[in-house]
């Protein structure tokens, strides 16, 4: 199964955190990753790789951002985020961040459903 394309898998994982260079060395020691340097052309963003498949990534809390601690979240793959995130809505969630496109990744979004739990959905430009 191919997780970037198939709706409804769980296919990225990310931690927000204030020191992503010491949660990279943590969790690539913890876990035998390897976590590739800060790119500047992404805001110093960092990808998690098991072996060749990248499968995660590290960025520092984005500026402006609420108080918050650090955390992981994680990316449910969908056909069409506008189209997901009406329907979260109908459903009773929430939208906490509208859909934005990603370039070169694709469309994303940030859902809470009724109960609080947070779910970023993405639908992948590379599909």
């Amino acid at each position: 199964m191919d997780v970037f394309k198939t709706p409804g898998a769980f296919s990225w994982s990310e931690l927000v955190t204030t020191d992503p260079a010491a949660a990279a060395a943590f969790y690539g020691q913890l876990f035998g990753w390897t976590v590739e340097p800060p790119n500047p052309a992404m805001g110093g963003y960092r990808v998690v790789k098991v072996g060749e498949a990248a499968v995660a990534g590290v960025m520092d809390m984005p500026p402006g951002a609420p108080p918050m601690p650090p955390h992981w979240g994680c990316y449910v793959t969908v056909a069409d985020t506008d189209q997901t995130v009406a329907r979260c809505l109908a459903l009773g969630g929430k939208l906490l961040m509208p859909a934005m496109d990603v370039p070169g990744v694709g469309r994303m979004a940030v859902l809470q459903d009724p109960q609080g739990a947070v779910l970023s959905v993405i639908a992948y430009a590379m599909t």
